[in-house]
């Protein structure tokens, strides 16, 4: 972590240097600091075809906790922690272990964050493990375990109505134990442990299996302007160095660029948004076949009596595209559970339209749905082989009771259709995850 030791070092020089705090003492510091957390209880299930032309359903509960701690700043200094802890029942069955095991089949406990911040002006820097949400390095959150990252992360909003970005990554927390590998002394895969930080990561991308490889380190940089009104542009570099595929090795560059506009209207607000992001990989891995483009454009409505709508168009070129780091990076086209793999295939169209309704409006506070319809359209995969195409139709609910402030509960639902054009031979993947969870 040679950034991060490098940004450390400049932290407590301008630390000592800084005569701004907010706690009198260290002391005072650690005392008024604040506690949050959630307590959640999952349900996940899915029936998916199988080769034999049979239905595999497999279901599985899960309970977990979070509890995360902030000290009260001193010097500008800040230190923060958050432990992820998660058990399923004894009882759960083999075909649950299987299905879910990149997901929810995990017990266990890890310290997820645990890093030291320092603010001095209008820039902030953070080191150690912490939770990143930026388009090409993201931890999903939809699992019971966050995905987080090891590195450091600067911020700095000096120039006006820009945000600029830079991070350093050199391990990785993923879902499960599956997720990120590893054996135990008789040389059998771990599952069903909590994760732990390694120096390998999940990329997401054109793969429906998705990928997972050992890496060195990772850097980026980003900029966030809006300097227009009404108008938001986000652009993001970021290398991943020493990938490791198979016997190979070589880097990974994955970039983004998008433009959100929002003109607001006299009863709602008109949303026009484009994206175009890639990736790109060393000569010798060019067998993964990962240095494509993905291009996509959004058209949506917004706080109309309640209702939302949208309609996004996404392509790829000739190669799939590796969308960034983590599980969180997504598309315009991704749908609510089976996510974005299928879009970013290659030589992939694929559409989504998605509506929303905000039940507060008609006097049901906290409620609030969402329905969407997707579906894809894949050309040949090389000169004799014919696509896959997938047709998606999911719905979802959303309650933030409000006789109990911070419980939550969502009910989701999707069901996938995929058509291997090459055999006409089509399987279909129904899921349902039920969410409950308390924030405090």
């Amino acid at each position: 972590m040679k950034l991060a030791k490098l940004s450390l070092a400049a932290m407590v020089v301008a630390g000592l240097a800084s005569s701004s705090f907010a706690a009198d003492t260290l002391a005072d510091a650690f005392k008024n600091g604040k506690v949050n957390g959630e307590l959640k209880a999952w349900y996940f299930d899915q029936t998916a075809d199988q080769t034999n032309g049979r239905a595999n359903n497999a279901n599985i509960t899960t309970t977990g906790i979070t509890l995360g701690y902030v000290t009260d700043a001193f010097y500008g200094f800040t230190m923060g922690a958050t432990f992820q802890g998660s058990a399923n029942p004894v009882t759960a069955e083999t075909s649950a272990k299987t299905t879910f095991k990149n997901d929810e089949y995990v017990g266990g406990a890890t310290l997820s964050e645990a890093y030291l911040g320092y603010t001095l002006g209008k820039t902030t820097v953070k080191v150690g493990r912490q939770f990143i949400d930026t388009p090409l390095v993201s931890g999903s959150g939809s699992r019971m375990f966050k995905e987080a990252f090891q590195g450091a992360v600067i911020v700095n909003t000096d120039l006006p109505q820009t945000t600029l970005i830079a991070g350093y990554v050199d391990k990785f927390q993923g879902r499960t134990s599956s997720v990120t590998g590893g054996f135990d002394a008789n040389g059998n895969a771990i599952t069903g442990d909590a994760p732990k930080f390694k120096n390998r990561a999940a990329f997401t991308g054109g793969t429906t299996s998705g990928l997972t490889a050992d890496f060195e380190d990772a850097y980026t940089v980003g900029v966030i302007n809006k300097s227009i009104t009404n108008l938001t542009l986000t652009a993001q570099y970021a290398v991943v160095t020493d990938v490791v595929v198979g016997l190979k090795t070589d880097d990974v560059d994955v970039y983004y660029t998008e433009a959100n506009y929002v003109l607001p209207l006299s009863n709602f607000k008109l949303g026009l948004d484009v994206n175009y992001r890639g990736s790109k990989t060393g000569n010798n891995l060019d067998s993964v076949d990962a240095e494509g483009e993905y291009t996509a454009a959004r058209i949506s409505i917004k706080d109309l009596a309640g209702f939302g709508a949208s309609f996004a168009a996404g392509t790829t070129s000739n190669s799939t595209v590796i969308a960034g780091m983590g599980n969180g990076p997504t598309s315009y086209t991704s749908t609510m559970i089976r996510g974005t793999s299928t879009r970013m295939g290659e030589n992939t169209d694929s559409y989504l339209f998605a509506a929303t309704y905000d039940f507060s409006k008609i006097g049901v506070t906290g409620l609030s749905a969402l329905v969407q319809y997707g579906w894809t359209d894949q050309g040949n995969t090389n000169a004799t082989t014919k696509g896959t195409d997938y047709t998606n139709i999911a719905g979802g609910l959303t309650y933030a009771i409000p006789a109990l402030k911070g419980l939550t509960t969502s009910l989701q639902y999707e069901t996938q259709e995929k058509e291997a054009k090459q055999t006409s031979v089509k399987a279909d993947t129904d899921e349902l995850w039920f969410k409950a969870g308390y924030k405090f």
